[in-house]
């Protein structure tokens, strides 16, 4: 099973990753970046694409894998391209959920 294939499980009560965790779940995403800096630790991709339409289509695709897996990100859309955030609130930052909903993120991508 692929981290992709996994299911976001609720954090409530849960601790995020430690630092040895973080780093195994983020090579198993690496074009997200782990973003440490003014507060929240979160994960930050951006997809480009080439035009506004198919860049609402895939924020629209995110949108709704995140409503199944009830997990949530920050999405940003612009001509031609798409921040996607993601991180936990309940947790404070990173969980286990936001590098799942990296993994699927990019599978919707597809590139």
């Amino acid at each position: 099973m692929t981290l992709a294939d996994e299911t976001c499980a609720s954090p409530r009560g849960q601790t995020g990753p430690d630092g040895p965790e973080i780093a195994e779940l983020s090579a198993l995403v690496p074009a997200w970046e782990v973003e440490r800096g003014g507060g929240t630790p979160l994960l930050r991709r951006a997809f480009s694409f080439d035009d506004f339409a198919s860049a609402v289509s895939f924020a629209s695709r995110v949108g709704a894998e995140a409503d199944e897996q009830d997990h949530h990100p920050r999405l940003t859309v612009e001509w031609g391209s798409v921040l996607v955030e993601w991180w936990t609130h309940a947790t404070g930052g990173l969980h286990r959920n936001d590098f799942i909903m990296a993994a699927r993120t990019d599978r919707i991508y597809g590139r």
